[in-house]
């Protein structure tokens, strides 16, 4: 079976107030997806609490985390960073039309 070509911006639809996931690879180990977010807010009080590791760049807009020890970081086109396990943070707000790579690794696959 031959390879089949897709694109990161296909079919990237503008969810408003919220954010719309597409898985583009998962296997035991690791997710690869993609987030569009339409000007998006985690709700009051809410944090993620994920058991594996993240890694995250904003192919398309901008974006602002906010991490439970107070700490925010702001992200532009190009920006990445990691968010180790167990790390609470929350999304800020994005701009319209934002796009995300997020890769999603499961404990104890990953090398330090």
């Amino acid at each position: 079976m031959a390879p089949r070509i897709a694109n990161i911006f296909a079919g990237a639809s503008k969810p408003i107030g919220r954010e719309l996931f597409l898985t583009l690879f998962e296997n035991g180990a690791v997710k690869i997806e993609r987030i569009v977010s339409q000007s998006h807010t985690s709700p009051p009080g809410f944090w993620h609490d994920q058991p594996q590791d993240e890694w995250v760049i904003v192919l398309r807009g901008h974006a602002a985390l906010e991490f439970a020890g107070g700490e925010s970081i702001e992200m532009m086109e190009g920006d990445y960073l990691t968010i180790r396990s167990h790390v609470k943070h929350r999304v800020s707000r994005t701009g319209p039309d934002t796009i995300w790579l997020a890769v999603h690794v499961q404990a104890g696959s990953r090398r330090e």
